[in-house]
């Protein structure tokens, strides 16, 4: 009698506990162009002054952390003076000293209303073609940044 309660408790344990699947949903980013004279001019400056400050460090040497209200708390997590310090090398050795940014293009990044705002980073020598992307989220506030090579075409990495 006990085995068969046993068995009976078994099965039922094993039929309760089948895995269930779990549909996720892709969430799909649209990035959609918008013209440089429809985005505000606050938020230019904003996406201009604290990625320009983020690429003088490697001229002056002087770390400026980003501050809560300037910035996302990963952000101002993954901004670190060690970090800073190797890519500064990396980018004085290979392009000499930074100079500028251009502002080439702006992408509003839904779901998330963010606003991408794509830059050509100017350095001293010809051979630099580096990209910088500063992202704000609705609050103004920065929620990425990201330095790669410059193309030309619009990458979504």
């Amino acid at each position: 009698m006990k085995n068969k309660v046993l068995v009976l408790c078994f099965f039922i344990l094993l039929i309760g506990c089948k895995p269930k699947q779990v549909v996720v949903k892709p969430v799909v980013v649209e990035y959609a162009k918008v013209p440089l004279a429809e985005v505000g001019a606050d938020q230019k400056k904003r996406a201009y002054d604290l990625g320009k400050r983020l690429l003088m460090i490697c001229n002056t040497s002087k770390f400026i952390p980003f501050k809560e209200s300037e910035a996302t708390p990963s952000v101002i997590q993954n901004t670190t003076l060690e970090k800073h310090s190797k890519v500064c090398l990396k980018f004085r050795e290979r392009y000499g000293s930074f100079v500028d940014l251009k502002l080439m293009e702006v992408y509003r990044i839904s779901p998330g209303n963010e606003t991408l705002f794509r830059y050509k980073a100017l350095y001293e020598r010809s051979n630099a073609n580096k990209e910088l992307r500063v992202t704000l989220n609705a609050e103004n506030k920065v929620s990425s940044l990201k330095t790669t090579e410059w193309t030309d075409t619009f990458l979504k990495k």
